[in-house]
């Protein structure tokens, strides 16, 4: 909860900024000088790839929070089989021991959205994000039926 709570707040005050920077663009542009305008524009820009972002990162958040709700009714999430330090952080070994029988399980059914969602959890744990993300979105794709290219 509280990271949905964080998110919101981040995403309200993004949209803050979006806005802010946005209405100084359009103060630039009604001054009518061709320089004043051009950076107008630049600088409306901004907020629109801004507010793209946001948005397709908060679709990407619900989808895989959709999924994870899913594989747990299934009674499907992967389990917490990792090793952690005393301090709490996840021990690298027993990361990479998961990973690999995570990864063999998605060999084994490429076509599986669960198991590319369970890939996608193992990743994260061994501190990959790029690859974690990725796969998550594979699973999306094959949950939605959407065509994946091959890996």
């Amino acid at each position: 909860m509280r990271a949905k709570i964080s998110y919101l707040i981040t995403a309200a005050v993004l949209v803050f900024y979006f806005v802010l920077v946005g209405s100084r663009g359009v103060l630039l542009i009604e001054t009518g000088t061709p320089l004043t305008v051009t950076f107008g524009v630049a600088v409306l820009i901004l907020p629109v790839i801004g507010l793209w972002f946001l948005w397709k990162n908060t679709q990407f958040v619900r989808k895989a929070n959709q999924l994870a709700a899913e594989l747990d009714a299934e009674g499907g999430l992967p389990l917490d089989e990792l090793k952690r330090t005393p301090s709490g952080r996840v021990d690298r070994d027993s990361a990479d021991e998961v990973f690999a029988l995570r990864k063999a399980e998605t060999e084994d059914a490429p076509g599986d959205w669960r198991s590319w969602f369970r890939l996608a959890v193992a990743y994260h744990d061994a501190r990959d994000t790029p690859r974690a993300r990725k796969a998550m979105q594979r699973a999306i794709a094959l949950h939605d039926g959407k065509p994946v290219q091959a890996a």
